[in-house]
């Protein structure tokens, strides 16, 4: 797919925060960044073709240290953290990890995020990019309950990819072989405090290495890089075409504040019948009953490979009238197809309905179709 807009360069100053593993990710390639959570994230180092045959085929290491950290302390932090969302928490126990939906009084989605338990009374939230962090510290001056609020000196490495766990029983000498999917631990790596955890937005076997001292940041690139060596490891950029292919949604892109739970297919995570009260209960339960008006699906989109996902959203039309957008696509080289993401009139997310799609270079269709593709890997398959 061709353009006859050059790419734009984004400008490096220091009104931007640097991630720890930042002049690594210099050292060893990184040639473009974008802003997320107000920190400089990689966002290419060879081609995006490149970086993805080594995700599902070896292993990759991302510098994902723009996922901010929110940690919530104190002695109400429990108590504190289920009315955040609709989730149910109950069954959270320490080192649970779980996939939790921040949600706004009108049941619109805040953000989507990580919640890890940490210690009994510490809990660390992981969303993606907006200002998650000044919204929940405003509900905490209005909660009348005993907690703190904060961004700790924590920022994770990811490492994704078949040969990942082999890559972490070589690190830890096996110590952390059976950390289960979604599970968090703390430990270390020659004296530098981590967190480990079986998450990542990646849709193959991921972990990520949270982290606790930023000035280790180069050491603990350097230690992994080292050891991945062996496994043919590269670091890579979040991959658009492997999370397109596995349903793995970007807030701000494929859900946005307009959307609620419903909308998106994740109504699995709002338990309304919950005792307790949370922000945006009210407005849940009335959605529910009468139903969502749009509804995210898969599509598959004829033509040439798309090479880059959209700089903005590409309208959907029934005949001459614009009736919803594709977030995200990306030509699958696996499928040898288009696919991506679409928001749609609930009355036009039928499979197999066609809409006209407007782009740079012209007009596709749009055919509905079943999603995720490739399902994001949850096994180690090399046991």
């Amino acid at each position: 797919m061709s353009s006859s807009i050059k790419p734009a360069a984004i400008s490096i100053g220091s009104r931007i925060r640097k991630s720890p593993y930042y002049d690594s990710t210099r050292k060893y390639g990184a040639k473009a960044f974008t802003i997320y959570n107000h920190m400089y994230m990689p966002t290419s180092y060879t081609s995006p073709e490149e970086e993805y045959l080594g995700l599902v085929n070896d292993v990759t290491m991302w510098d994902v240290a723009a996922e901010r950290q929110i940690e919530i302390n104190g002695p109400d932090a429990y108590d504190f953290v289920r009315t955040l969302t609709p989730r149910n928490l109950e069954k959270c126990e320490l080192g649970h990890c779980l996939y939790i939906l921040l949600i706004g009084e009108d049941g619109g989605i805040i953000n989507d995020a990580v919640l890890l338990r940490v210690k009994p009374d510490q809990f660390w939230i992981s969303p993606g990019d907006s200002d998650v962090l000044l919204w929940i510290q405003g509900a905490a001056v209005n909660s009348g309950m005993d907690v703190n609020v904060l961004e700790p000196d924590v920022s994770p490495l990811q490492i994704g990819g078949p040969k990942a766990p082999e890559l972490i029983e070589k690190l830890f000498d096996k110590e952390h072989k059976e950390v289960g999917y979604y599970r968090a631990r703390e430990t270390s790596l020659e004296g530098i405090p981590l967190v480990i955890a079986r998450t990542g937005w990646s849709g193959e076997i991921s972990y990520e290495l949270y982290l606790r001292d930023h000035k280790q940041g180069n050491n603990l690139w350097e230690l992994v890089r080292e050891a991945g060596l062996e496994f043919n490891i590269a670091p890579i950029a979040p991959s658009s075409i492997r999370s397109i292919e596995g349903g793995l949604l970007s807030y701000a892109s494929d859900i946005t504040r307009e959307d609620n739970p419903f909308t998106i297919g994740l109504g699995r995570l709002v338990d309304t019948d919950q005792s307790i009260e949370f922000i945006g209960k009210d407005a849940l339960k009335k959605i529910k009953a009468e139903g969502t008006r749009r509804k995210l699906v898969g599509v598959q989109i004829d033509g040439e490979p798309i090479k880059v996902s959209p700089e903005q959203f590409w309208p959907l039309m029934d005949n001459d009238i614009k009736v919803g957008h594709v977030s995200r696509c990306i030509f699958s080289p696996r499928l040898e197809k288009n696919i991506g993401f679409a928001n749609v009139p609930i009355e036009y997310s039928d499979l197999e309905t066609k809409l006209t799609l407007i782009t740079p270079d012209g007009e596709r269709t749009a055919s509905v179709c079943k999603m995720p593709w490739f399902p994001a890997e949850r096994i180690n398959k090399r046991n």
